[in-house]
């Protein structure tokens, strides 16, 4: 695991904008209400991963998971030997398009061991993500998917769990969590009227305004575990006036503060 770790260090630090996301921290972290858009690949490559409130998941150095798209999940990154170390691969629902199709169950996430076929397939994606164009990475994602497919791993084709009308907003959100997402524009968006939005995400026991939040929250989140942006600078850049109302709405959902995410991505 540790050469796929330095090309991945190597790749975040001659490019910002890539088509994978690292996640490291020398202390214990415990997220609560992680919302998951798209289906997440986590490769866990140091420490380990527990998931849901008891950690009845556990996902240790070596394997990866991937989950389907989720409103929410309790999520506990845990170093060992110093430094808890994932990479994040999110994908579209066509990056699925070439697998088979089969009328299993929806599977809400499945595990497996790296082996080092993937192995190889992470560490090219990763080398060619900042000189490769993007159709050429799209068909590195989808490379990953058949190598997962064909070493056994079939849960793979029930991963994507057609999303529920909130997840939709909130996917639509995430696009541009910028802008400030009038639920007419939301709404026209969606083909629908505004009532009948605003009566379909109420049957989800949802509303525009909390999606709103965790959608500038989770965004948040991405960035202190991503970047080392002033926590300050992170609250404007998801739509905050104040860092003290950020604070306090990020430790509502989440359950730390920025200040504490931060402080597990630094050695003392």
């Amino acid at each position: 695991m540790d050469n796929i770790i330095l090309v991945a260090k190597k790749a975040i630090k001659n490019q910002s904008k890539l088509p994978f996301s690292v996640y490291s921290s020398h202390k214990e972290q415990m997220i609560t209400n992680v919302p998951i858009i798209k289906p997440l690949l986590i490769f866990i490559l140091s420490g380990a991963k527990q998931l849901g409130k008891s950690g009845s998941v556990e996902c240790l150095s070596g394997s990866f998971v991937f989950l389907s798209n989720s409103p929410c999940i309790d999520i506990r990154n845990i170093p060992v030997q110093e430094e808890y170390f994932a990479v994040i691969i999110d994908f579209d629902k066509e990056d699925f398009s070439e697998l088979p199709k089969n009328h299993a169950p929806y599977k809400k996430y499945f595990q497996g061991e790296i082996n080092p076929v993937l192995a190889s397939a992470l560490c090219q994606f990763m080398e060619f993500s900042s000189i490769a164009p993007s159709q050429i990475l799209k068909l590195r994602k989808k490379e990953i998917l058949e190598i997962i497919y064909h070493s056994g791993y079939k849960d793979i084709c029930n991963i994507i769990e057609p999303p529920s009308m909130s997840e939709k907003v909130h996917s639509m959100l995430s696009n541009d969590v910028s802008c400030d997402w009038p639920v007419d524009l939301i709404a026209s968006n969606l083909c629908m009227s505004a009532s009948t939005l605003r009566r379909k995400l109420k049957s989800e026991g949802n509303n525009i305004q909390d999606i709103r939040n965790r959608v500038r929250l989770g965004y948040g989140l991405h960035l202190l575990q991503t970047t080392q942006f002033h926590i300050g600078n992170i609250a404007e850049q998801c739509g905050y006036q104040s860092q003290s109302r950020f604070t306090e709405q990020f430790k509502l959902l989440f359950g730390m503060t920025p200040r504490e995410i931060r402080k597990t991505k630094m050695l003392d």
